[in-house]
């Protein structure tokens, strides 16, 4: 990881985007690439609803991992220039502070990540199955998965 600047010690906010990203610069996924990941973490939890509730939530599962992949994007923007910024329709007139649109847009786009959250989880199975709680049925799955 790359020593930690004097200036990013002063500022929380500055310090956590250079603990996020330190790792990552050497190794910087496109966007499209993040959004594949994501699609398919979430694919996982999904893989064992019957195919017609696979085929019902497909798309869900698209526009979740987008909106998550441009909700990083737009939260380190935020931590770096901040939500809210200077502004004034002309020359003539004082500034005055406003929120920035990514932040406007940011709030947005999370409500609606939120509620296509709630609605997957709507077709998570509600409960466990008691078979899966057992241990001697949770071993007899393990010793099968280690042995194919």
């Amino acid at each position: 990881m790359t020593p930690l600047p004097q200036t990013l010690s002063e500022s929380p906010a500055a310090y956590f985007l250079w603990l996020k990203r330190g790792d990552e610069m050497a190794t910087e996924k496109t966007k499209e690439q993040r959004i594949k990941l994501e699609y398919n973490r979430l694919r996982r939890s999904f893989k064992e609803l019957p195919k017609e509730n696979q085929y019902m939530v497909e798309g869900l599962l698209k526009r979740a991992a987008f909106m998550r992949v441009s909700l990083e994007d737009m939260e380190e923007d935020l931590l770096e220039n901040g939500s809210t910024e200077m502004f004034s329709q002309s020359d003539n007139q004082i500034p005055y502070e406003r929120q920035r649109p990514t932040a406007q847009l940011y709030n947005s786009m999370n409500s609606n990540y939120q509620k296509i959250i709630r609605e997957l989880a709507a077709h998570l199975p509600k409960e466990v199955p008691k078979e899966a709680l057992n241990p001697m049925s949770m071993m007899q799955n393990f010793v099968d998965r280690r042995g194919s």
